[in-house]
Formats: structure tokens, sequence, C-alpha cells
């Protein structure tokens, strides 16, 4: 693990402004990095593959509280492309996560985008119509399961 060490007065030996760079910043890795949310409000981080392995990732992030919520999305380099300083989807997983985004992801620097969570659908209005659906296509192919 690296660390930056200390001279005997007690200051740092490394050079000023020699901080680490933000993964993606560089522009040479292997993904595309979407962040919705900032990553200072968590304290635990874990990726999960979405879809088929190394593709589509999800990076949540655990808060003080122990709620959970999506800091960023990471979509491989071969599932997308940049046009315009504006990500664009080359797969239809990255077309279809592209779209559930709030806003079309920005270019910050490097590989690194920025665009806003999905729309926060207050309990009150819960089930919505999309979920009544889903419930009722789910309980269907449960059902046909069962009978054969």
């Amino acid at each position: 693990m690296a660390t930056s060490r200390k001279s005997p007065n007690g200051k740092s030996t490394q050079p000023q402004g020699s901080r680490r760079q933000k993964p993606g910043s560089g522009g040479t890795g292997n993904y595309y990095h979407i962040e919705v949310r900032e990553g200072s409000d968590f304290e635990t981080f874990r990726t999960q593959d979405v879809g088929d392995q190394g593709h589509l990732q999800r990076v949540s992030g655990k808060r003080s509280s122990g709620s959970w919520a999506t800091v960023k999305w990471l979509i491989g380099k071969e599932d997308a492309h940049v046009e315009d300083g504006k990500l664009v989807g080359d797969t239809k997983d990255a077309r279809d996560l592209l779209k559930k985004l709030r806003s079309k992801p920005v270019q910050i620097r490097g590989d690194r985008f920025e665009a806003k969570p999905r729309r926060n659908v207050p309990e009150r209005s819960k089930p919505t119509a999309a979920q009544t659906r889903a419930r009722g296509q789910n309980i269907r192919n449960a059902q046909a399961a069962k009978g054969q």
C-alpha cells in the first residue's frame, strides 16, 4: 500500500500537489465512469456486474445511516463511445442504462462523466403503474412455470 513518507521534521516528502487522481481521469482505463452521486457521502463501496461480466458495472455505496445507493456506473469501452463530449451506447444494455439516467452523461475529464440519478418516487405514489404491471407479469410467469 502506497503511503506518503514523512521526513524527520514531520513534513511529507512527496512533492506538493501530487495527490492521487480520481479513477477514470487519465482516459486510459477499460471503463467509462458515470458519476451520479458524490462519493464523499458514503463509507463503503461495492461493485456489482450487471448483465454480462465486465460490460456494465454498478458501484454502490453505503451511507452512515446504513442505506445503499448507486454512486456511479461503469460502462466498458467496447459498449459505448464518446461523441461531442457525450457518451453514446453501442450495445442495447448500454443504451438502456443511459436512457434510465435523468440526464445525458456529460464529460468531466478523461473517461469521467457526470449525470443525475433517477428520480426519487415518493412512497405515497407507489406502487407505480410500471411496478403493478411488472408484479402481474412476474405472477403470471411463476404460475406458468409451476404448471409445467
